[in-house]
């Protein structure tokens, strides 16, 4: 069957994608504006967590740099409007990062010792679980600077930073700036069966539930587990390469015991600049996430969500580094779809920067097994959906 005219792809553009784009920016300009007097809330009860920002620079880690600083506003400038903390995963779920104070100069720890307790601090005779590759321990001693109230027990168990224990503080932070705020009406907290701290926001389109994560941001170094670029790559350049690991990485309070990687700054850079050679790369992302959304998996917390999405979008990139690759849209829209549903089929996909890390690992087999075969129908007869 003859594919898509460019006719079909700019008429779904224009009724589905810009409108899709629209209503999701302004709910993240919406959401942005109430967590931001949340977080200020926060960081005036406790100086160990600091509000979010616009600018994508929040703290000391950032300020002690001014190259830093200067490279990353000359990157931003001009660009497409951008919130750091912020993830939009699906319309109506985000992630967003909070950061933390009076923690600089990190420093990877290449020491083992045994480290398992239970929250309240006691040691445990056997090992809960190990980290995997996209978590690992945090000592506050990996911090040549760090204030005091990072060495106290409420956070600290044997010199190790917890997640769990950040998060029952930070819970409780929230629930009562959000008394404090008078924001009852427009945020709730909701109910989680761990440590993890959810809202819901109401912005005037939908309900956003926003998962609120604190942050240790790391600008200075570029962590060992992340070995990229890999060997005779040409996607992305060599200069693009070092100025994304220049911007470092942050980590994440989101289990007990190990912190997260994440590398969003990295991402948004990749991004970045993503058609420069008059290609149609971003053009194909957003007809996908589109369609991900209205037909193959939609719903508020889907099972892929946009972060796969974009992880599939890189891997592509770098098998196909070549302009001409990502000239003919029908052509390229489809072997990114292939590509999905060949991980979506396979319960894998890596993570871009930690290639051990399976992104599915954890996902509703049943779920990902249904995405597939209505990707499968889609991929036999690529029509769009323009209900």
């Amino acid at each position: 069957m003859k594919p898509f005219t460019d006719e079909d792809v700019e008429f779904y553009i224009q009724s589905k994608v810009e409108r899709r784009n629209y209503l999701v920016s302004k709910a993240v300009e919406e959401v942005q504006t109430i967590i931001q007097e949340l977080t200020a809330e926060i960081s005036y009860k406790a100086t160990r967590f600091q509000a979010i920002s616009n600018s994508g620079i929040h703290n000391e880690n950032f300020k002690d740099q001014p190259a830093l600083l200067a490279k990353w506003s000359a990157m931003l400038r001009g660009k497409r409007p951008f919130h750091p903390s912020i993830q939009v995963l699906a319309p109506s779920q985000f992630l967003i990062t909070v950061p933390l104070r009076g923690l600089t100069g990190y420093r990877e720890c290449q020491l083992r010792h045994w480290r398992y307790y239970t929250v309240q601090g006691a040691k445990l005779l056997s090992s809960v679980r190990d980290p995997e590759e996209l978590h690992q321990w945090l000592e506050v001693e990996q911090f040549s600077k760090s204030l005091q109230q990072w060495h106290e027990t409420d956070v600290n168990i044997e010199g190790d930073l917890v997640p769990a224990k950040v998060l029952i503080i930070f819970r409780e932070l929230v629930e009562k700036s959000i008394i404090s705020c008078n924001l009852s009406s427009k945020v709730t907290l909701l109910e989680s069966f761990s440590s993890v701290v959810r809202v819901a926001v109401e912005t005037s389109e939908f309900q956003v539930e926003v998962e609120l994560v604190p942050a240790v941001e790391i600008p200075t170094c570029w962590p060992e587990k992340a070995r990229w670029p890999r060997c005779l790559k040409r996607w992305p350049s060599q200069e693009k390469v070092q100025c994304i690991k220049s911007l470092g990485f942050d980590l994440l309070a989101r289990s007990n015991y190990h912190w997260q990687l994440c590398f969003s700054r990295a991402e948004h850079m990749l991004m970045e600049g993503l058609d420069e050679d008059g290609g149609c790369r971003m053009k194909c992302y957003r007809v996908m996430r589109q369609m991900k959304e209205d037909v193959w998996c939609a719903g508020n917390k889907p099972v892929i969500t946009a972060y796969h999405l974009q992880t599939v979008l890189f891997w592509t990139c770098e098998k196909y580094p070549r302009t001409k690759d990502w000239r003919c849209f029908p052509e390229a829209f489809l072997r990114l779809v292939q590509k999905l549903h060949k991980c979506v089929s396979q319960h894998f996909l890596k993570h871009y920067f930690v290639k051990n890390t399976n992104l599915l690992k954890y996902a509703n087999t049943s779920d990902l097994d249904l995405v597939a075969s209505k990707i499968s129908v889609f991929l036999e007869n690529p029509v769009f959906c323009l209900d």
